[in-house]
């Protein structure tokens, strides 16, 4: 019994001859015949299916075996099939090619319009976000407004295709999540082998609902990229440990490494800043190697907010008179009339908002310009207020106010913006300083008509003379002001960082290595790196030299990773405003911030991957 099992399970050799010898015989008997143009006598032409030439029937549309491509048996099946068709000539059997041809080339454009239409859905859904524009725009005016230009400029026929696109809603809301769902895929797997830096702040919408906004910012492909990591509604209290929370279960539900983050940067609340129990401090438990920055542009707008109290008069003076103006509709719309009728560049004056960093030189600015139509206003009025506008020392006050606060605002924007570092930003302070102490001693001098434009026009233009006692006072707020700068921006915050400013004049700092030296010396003796250095930015010198210098490449970007301002969350809230409005109050912020601010692309191909096309009905 074992012989006869085990010669069946192995087998001999001759019985494996025979077997490859039988199948070679079956490879040299697989030869098909090729499709010949004559087979369309029998009413046959050819379709491929799966890499094969198959015989395919024009009448019945019946495709046969690849054995069946013979004269004889497509003849066959002819006749038994279809015999009332045997005497049909070629020219017959021509046109049922044909229209099967055609029918196919529908079936074709058929089946392909729900796949654009899902493409188109999604690039206008994104769209819609990139607007920050409610989601029923799409079904109301996009659609619309895109069947009048089609059906105008192309024809009817197009304007039916482009209704298929599906623009509803809940389409829309439903396609934005799915391209936010992406961007942040992509986000996340970017930043998980990076070194990042991290830029928080909180604050409260409209519809007194409190957010915590984080951007991020890391170095991928060499490159710089900024992007909005999260935007949580808080839900609790906005203490630092709730805060905290809010962002390490993002951090553990995505995976991220707490250990890659080298940099935060916030504004000066407590919650954010305490060194024992604000947000920065637990973060940095966390993340021992994190450096707290206190955002530049709030250290500039509480370094300018300190004046003297004749100055701070003047300021109040004029909050006063413009919010009796422009809280009264009436009044407004009076002084709106006696503006245009005295020729007035502007009809209106501005709020004046606290919170906003450009808010008082604006208001200051807009008063000086209309302050003949506002005492003008003030006396039909017969308001209190009006004498000051009539005072030449006020008006002299309020025009050095202006050229102080134009200067301040000049400084405040080259701060703000997107892709800055601290380097950069503090050399901005570092000369705003310097010009401090050139403005005190022009003004001393009695030669500040050129700093002061403003002041100096208006005294020459009426004829007054800007006496000792108001140079006095306007020095005093000079002085304050250095040395507010002083305070909040100290020279030894970035005196360490002179070897990357200018490696190859600088010493190396304290901590290090030798290696590191010596690195910095064969740096600072390279000719052709020193044109590169002189040619092209900072960023983009220490980003070309990786390969040469890894290891101070390395420590330079660093420095430059980590954010120097709080600008991107600022202007987070802006989005934020536009798109929570009480309209819409229900709506997922996240989502909809994610898909307006993302400065990644979303891979749309792969989306409609994901989903089942459906034409709209």
């Amino acid at each position: 019994m074992d012989r006869f099992l085990l010669n069946k399970q192995v087998g001999s050799p001759n019985d494996s001859d025979n077997a490859s010898t039988s199948n070679g015989k079956e490879a040299k008997k697989r030869k098909y015949r090729k499709y010949d143009d004559s087979y369309l006598d029998f009413g046959f032409t050819s379709i491929e299916v799966n890499n094969e030439e198959r015989p395919q029937c024009v009448l019945c549309l019946k495709i046969l075996s690849s054995e069946s491509m013979l004269p004889s048996k497509l003849k066959r099946h002819l006749e038994t099939i279809h015999p009332t068709m045997v005497e049909k000539s070629r020219d017959f059997f021509h046109r049922k090619l044909q229209n099967l041809n055609k029918t196919k080339n529908v079936f074709t454009q058929q089946a392909s319009v729900p796949n654009n239409a899902l493409l188109a859905s999604f690039k206008v859904a994104y769209r819609v976000a990139k607007c920050k524009k409610p989601h029923t725009i799409a079904e109301e005016l996009i659609l619309p407004a895109a069947l009048d230009m089609v059906n105008i400029m192309v024809g009817e026929s197009a304007g039916k295709l482009i209704s298929k696109v599906p623009l509803s809603n809940n389409t829309i809301g439903r396609r934005i999540h799915d391209i936010a769902e992406d961007l942040n895929y992509q986000l996340i797997e970017k930043i998980k082998n990076n070194y990042f830096g991290l830029q928080l702040d909180e604050a409260t919408d409209s519809n007194n609902d409190a957010h915590l906004i984080c951007y991020v910012r890391f170095l991928t492909d060499n490159i710089i990229v900024e992007d909005l990591l999260f935007c949580k509604t808080i839900t609790e209290s906005a203490k630092a440990q709730d805060l905290f929370e809010i962002i390490d279960n993002f951090f553990v539900e995505n995976g991220l490494n707490w250990e890659k983050c080298i940099g935060i940067c916030t504004d000066g609340a407590r919650s954010m800043s305490g060194r024992y129990g604000g947000v920065q401090a637990l973060i940095r438990k966390k993340a021992p190697n994190a450096l707290w920055t206190h955002c530049i542009i709030h250290r500039e707008a509480l370094a300018s907010k300190s004046m003297s109290s004749e100055l701070n008069q003047v300021l109040e003076s004029v909050i006063n008179v413009v919010n009796y103006i422009k809280t009264r509709p009436l009044k407004a719309r009076l002084f709106k009339k006696l503006c245009l009728d005295m020729g007035a560049e502007h009809t209106a004056l501005l709020y004046y908002c606290n919170s906003r960093w450009l808010s008082r030189g604006n208001v200051l600015f807009r008063v000086f310009e209309l302050h003949e139509e506002i005492r003008t206003f003030l006396q039909q009025e017969r308001h209190e207020s009006a004498k000051y506008f009539t005072e030449p020392d006020f008006l002299l006050k309020l025009a050095y106010l202006c050229d102080i606060f134009e200067k301040l605002n000049n400084l405040n924007l080259s701060l703000q913006g997107n892709n800055t570092h601290i380097l950069k930003l503090s050399e901005r302070i570092a000369a705003f300083k310097k010009k401090l102490q050139l403005w005190i001693n022009k003004m001393n001098e009695g030669g500040g008509q050129d700093c002061f434009p403003q002041l100096y026009k208006y005294a020459a233009s009426n004829e007054l003379v800007v006496s000792p006692d108001l140079i006095a006072l306007f020095t005093e707020h000079l002085l304050k002001l250095s040395e507010w700068f002083s305070a909040y921006f100290k020279d030894d915050d970035v005196e360490k960082f002179a070897w990357i400013k200018d490696p190859f004049h600088a010493q190396a700092p304290p901590g290090f290595t030798s290696q590191d030296e010596e690195s910095l010396i064969e740096l600072s003796c390279d000719s052709s790196l020193k044109t590169r250095f002189i040619t092209s930015d900072l960023l983009e010198f220490w980003l070309s030299i990786q390969n040469e210098y890894p290891n101070l490449a390395s420590k330079a970007l660093r420095i430059f990773i980590p954010f120097a301002t709080s600008y991107l969350c600022e202007s987070g809230f802006s989005a934020v405003a536009v798109i929570k409005n009480k309209y819409r109050s229900r709506i997922n912020v996240e989502k909809e911030m994610r898909v307006a601010v993302s400065s990644l692309i979303p891979r749309f191909e792969k989306l409609c991957a994901y989903h089942q096309a459906h034409p709209s009905h």
